[in-house]
């Protein structure tokens, strides 16, 4: 361990939570030389909804390198990026009735957030772009700027501007919609017209906050009232997470651009794509450029996963059927244990267990010792939040939640020791 300790930046995190050095990763766990393995609730931040090394996907990635295909290109033409694009709107983009464009923003979600702000100010002349209470959009400084976490904003040192936020679904208790709405008729409010809202339909980083189909139809509804742009984050809550390809789909809602990223590529490479309006698209040539904007591998195994998992409703309903089956379990798992107060909230397989500040951090802890990865997640850490791939096994699933209810049980019963 002395080597990462000597030489790589304190800013590492997620290695101060899981101390061990992994060697390698199948399905849903990771191992390492010592002959231990873990169950991988984690899933890279939800870039792994098909597990590691999904033999799928893999097949078709060796098979690419193994023919010398093309690896870096910017955005001139390649076999891969037509692939990508054609399956892309054959079994996701026309089925769902949608015409965006598709612009190749750079390797990560930042970049995919960074390019619909652009782009949005861009159309619109306008600069301002409301966000909401608790969101997460990325660690550069457009995205920043609209994040709520206080920890990443000062981390830009310098002030952020340009951003709004209101409160979140069920937030702060007021309505985002409505307060926005105030906002917009007064003239007084200090708000300039926007030229962008930004929302994640679940706000994962943020605590696992689930926006209700009603909410989200307000707040598209007043968009359009007002000639707001709408941008959905659907980095970490898209490619299948809450059942659904899109998070937004079961509110009907059709947003104007549209983020992806993490679990897009399929199989854990850097891609991201920015979904736009075809009438949005009116940067000129090199108007938003980058270096890895062509990352084909990436383009190779989210072609396959889209193909292997999308042309039909399989895996959708799959989800939204475990993600039941695991919400009833944690819900099971908080009555059992009163004494921490706890409660749940989730989506399909973005599931998360309210513990409180610090006892999210030890049933994290908890669960680690015995086995299986977890993070936290919301503004004091007190989630503690599942992500298990979409393609686990129902008995990895069980073997789990098993282990997160021991890891409970044992925060409970030095909580009770410590009360007494």
């Amino acid at each position: 361990m002395s080597i990462f300790d000597q030489h790589e930046s304190n800013v590492r995190s997620y290695s101060r939570r899981w101390p061990v050095v992994f060697s390698r990763a199948t399905g849903s766990r990771l191992h390492t030389d010592e002959g231990r393995s873990w169950l991988d609730f984690f899933a890279g931040a939800g870039s792994l909804n098909y597990g590691h090394n999904n033999p799928v996907l893999k097949r078709a990635l060796l098979d690419y390198i193994g023919n010398d295909g093309v690896t870096h290109a910017l955005d001139m033409f390649t076999t891969a990026r037509h692939d990508l694009l054609d399956t892309l709107v054959e079994v996701v983009l026309r089925p769902r009735g949608l015409d965006h464009k598709v612009i190749f923003p750079g390797p990560g979600g930042a970049n995919a957030v960074e390019a619909a702000l652009k782009l949005a100010r861009t159309v619109t002349g306008r600069s301002e772009v409301v966000h909401f209470t608790n969101s997460f959009h990325g660690a550069t400084l457009g995205a920043l700027a609209v994040t709520g976490n206080p920890a990443h904003r000062r981390a830009a040192g310098i002030p952020l501007t340009g951003a709004t936020p209101v409160p979140f679904d069920g937030q702060d208790g007021r309505s985002g919609p409505d307060f926005l709405a105030q906002l917009l008729a007064n003239p007084g409010s200090g708000l300039d017209r926007p030229a962008a809202v930004i929302v994640e339909t679940v706000q994962a980083e943020g605590g696992v906050n689930v926006a209700s189909t009603e909410w989200l139809r307000a707040l598209a509804d007043l968009c359009h009232r007002h000639e707001i742009l709408l941008i959905v984050d659907d980095i970490q809550a898209g490619c299948g997470r809450t059942g659904p390809f899109f998070s937004f789909e079961d509110a009907g809602i059709v947003p104007d651009l549209i983020c992806l990223s993490k679990s897009i590529g399929g199989y854990g490479l850097p891609l991201a794509l920015t979904l736009v309006r075809p009438e949005l698209d009116v940067w000129q040539p090199g108007a938003h450029s980058g270096t890895f904007r062509g990352v084909n591998p990436a383009f190779v195994t989210a072609t396959a996963a889209l193909s292997a998992y999308w042309r039909d409703d399989a895996l959708e309903k799959s989800t939204r059927a475990r993600g039941e089956w695991t919400s009833n379990a944690l819900h099971d798992i908080a009555q059992a244990h009163p004494g921490l107060g706890m409660s749940t909230r989730g989506r399909g397989l973005i599931q998360g267990l309210v513990v409180g500040e610090g006892l999210a951090d030890e049933v994290a802890d908890e669960a680690f010792a015995r086995g299986l990865l977890v993070e936290t997640a919301g503004p004091r850490d007190e989630v503690v939040k599942l992500l298990p791939p979409l393609t686990a096994s129902d008995a990895e699933l069980d073997e789990g939640l098993s282990i997160l209810e021991q890891s409970v049980r044992a925060v409970a019963g030095r909580t009770a020791r410590a009360r007494s």
